[in-house]
């Protein structure tokens, strides 16, 4: 598991959303927390600094800025990779708050340029501070090797944070005829279940979800602050823009849970 949780932050009350779950995540992991703040120009490095610092000594945690070198994303990746086994978390929204898109752009572009997971939060612009331990962890899988590629992701996940694994799927048949079909659509999650168990060792749940994907995943978690979802997403190199498998994107739109996502290319 990881050792550190870096939590990137730009001065906004969005990005600072994120703090109290990596916090609790940390303490349930034993990992260390720090915040960085990316100075975009050499003159701002003073207000960066001094945010930052200030805000680590009201957490008690270590906080440092740095200038950006290239882009902000690759700042926070270069401070990530100062210390080994350091996991970023990162807001989904920064500064305004504002925009279509579901993800920041940096935290878009941190998610398509790492290699390793990252643990992204959606802000809800409410302020908790009495964040409840993860005591699930959610693993979507939809029958593609993308999907099945963050199981050990997860179930190592599921043992530092002493928490359940639950791997589900979403069924989606709206407007296809099931008549006279012998279906068995518990059969690929079933499995996956068991072989999953008896490879890393601990007991796997399983459900199965009806519905669009996102939605039914939303709906699964909704109200629900002891959850910690680990997923894959696909990204298309020729697509820049599209960093964000549509599942993901929408998932994290309507779920207010962190997630562990990593960007497989597709």
């Amino acid at each position: 598991m990881y050792a550190r949780i870096v939590v990137a932050l730009d001065g906004s009350s969005f990005a600072e959303e994120v703090i109290p779950r990596a916090a609790r995540i940390a303490e349930q992991i034993g990992a260390t927390l720090s915040f960085v703040r990316v100075a975009e120009r050499p003159g701002d490095m003073l207000v960066a600094d001094e945010y930052v610092r200030t805000l680590a000594r009201r957490h008690g945690v270590d906080g440092r800025a740095v200038v950006a070198s290239g882009s902000v994303s690759e700042s926070i990746m270069g401070e990530v990779d100062r210390v080994p086994d350091s996991l970023v978390a990162i807001s989904a929204r920064g500064r305004s708050g504002l925009g279509t898109a579901v993800l920041g752009s940096t935290a878009r572009e941190y998610v398509q340029s790492s290699h390793d997971p990252v643990l992204v939060y959606r802000p809800t612009g409410v302020d908790e501070h009495d964040v409840a331990p993860v005591t699930t962890v959610l693993l979507p899988l939809d029958g593609t090797e993308r999907s099945e590629s963050m199981a050990n992701e997860a179930a190592d996940w599921a043992q530092a944070l002493h928490a359940n694994l639950v791997i589900v799927q979403a069924i989606d048949a709206r407007g296809v005829d099931l008549s006279g079909i012998d279906t068995t659509e518990d059969a690929y999650v079933h499995s996956r279940a068991d072989v999953i168990a008896e490879r890393v060792g601990i007991p796997v749940a399983w459900e199965v979800l009806h519905g669009d994907p996102a939605q039914a995943l939303a709906a699964y978690v909704r109200g629900r602050r002891d959850v910690l979802i680990v997923m894959a997403t696909r990204t298309q190199p020729a697509l820049r823009a599209a960093v964000l498998g549509s599942v993901t994107s929408e998932l994290m739109h309507g779920a207010s849970v962190p997630v562990v996502v990593r960007a497989v290319r597709s």
